[in-house]
Formats: structure tokens, sequence, C-alpha cells
């Protein structure tokens, strides 16, 4: 990584959530160094943001695009524990392994650890997920480096799992159909005795 890239990410908010268009904070910092992206596409990090992307590239500050999204005040996830069905599928889209949980077992938020991307609610299959304002008594600096860490720190094991992956694959297809369905079954009667 070059210094102005790491100039630029350092400015990010490292929500990683990827409404720039880009899968996450370095690489959209990676293509404003080359002038391939514009400095207003950040929706988590706003004005401020842009007016610190803009300073340092030397560019004059521009609106939000509000294609990418639009700002919104500080939020964390948090899971309705009654109506978690342990999917795990939250846990597989936080970029920042915020969700402590296990199969089958009821989840829940690591709340000093959420970024607010929001990537954990669309894959919910019981809407058990939603967004809650939040203080926090960091910086927005102190966030961002905790969530690059964190960020960095689930990409290095994930790296490492994909190397396993064949074989965890192979014994996910043995496993019985009938528990698989049961699990969908009972997602669906919870999430239909909730729209009651």
């Amino acid at each position: 990584m070059n210094n102005i890239t790491e100039a630029l990410d350092a400015l990010l908010p490292q929500t990683q959530c990827g409404q720039c268009g880009y899968q996450g904070c370095l690489p959209y910092a990676e293509a404003l160094a080359i002038g391939a992206a514009q400095i207003n596409r950040c929706p988590p990090g706003g004005t401020e943001v842009i007016a610190e992307l803009a300073r340092l590239l030397r560019r004059a500050p521009m609106p939000l695009d509000t294609s990418c999204g639009i700002t919104k005040p500080p939020a964390i996830a948090i899971i309705d524990e009654a109506w978690c069905i342990g999917c795990t599928l939250c846990i597989q889209a936080c970029p920042v392994d915020a969700i402590a949980g296990a199969a089958k077992v009821m989840h829940t938020v690591i709340a000093d650890e959420c970024t607010g991307c929001e990537l954990c609610i669309p894959p919910c299959p019981v809407d058990c997920l939603q967004m809650i304002a939040v203080t926090h008594a960091t910086t927005r600096q102190q966030r961002a480096t905790q969530a690059r860490n964190r960020y960095q720190a689930r990409e290095q094991r994930m790296a490492i799992g994909n190397k396993t992956k064949p074989a965890i694959a192979d014994a996910a297809a043995t496993a019985p159909v009938s528990e698989k369905q049961a699990t969908v079954a009972r997602a669906m009667a919870r999430a239909q005795a909730r729209l009651k």
C-alpha cells in the first residue's frame, strides 16, 4: 500500500459497508488514490470525511452522492433474541466479527465492536435485527482504527478458513436433509407468527 492510499484509508470510517460501490474502505481508498473514484461516495463519513478527502487530494469539496446512500446518525445493530433462530447468516455478513453466536444458538451483537454498517440486516430470515442510535464515547478516528483492526483480523481468519473449506463443505453435504428442512421450517413458522 502506498502512502497516499494509506492516508486516504486512515480518513475513512472503516464501516466496510460497501455503499461507496467498493468492497470496503481500502479498495475505495485505492480507487481515490488513482483518481478512479469521487471523494463524495462515503455516506457513513458524510461531509466531514468528504472535506478531509478533498483537503488531502487537493480537490474541491463536493456534496455527498446520495445514490450511495444518506448520512445517518451513529447506530449499532441489536438482535431481538426472542426471534433469533441461530441461522448464522448475520455472523457471516458482519465484516468486523461484531456478532457472537453459533449455529442454532441465539446470537448477540457486541455493541462496542459494531460499526453500524447494516450488512447483517438483509440476510436475516426472521427480521430480528434492527439499528438503534448510539452516542460514542470514543473519537471517529479511534473507532475507525478499532474497526480496521477487527476487519483485517477477520480477513486473515477467513483466508485461513478458505484453505480448509473443501473439507467443511464435504461434511455439510453429508448432513441430513431433514435437519436442514426443520431449521428452515422453524424460521418460517416464527416469521409467520411474527407477522400475525
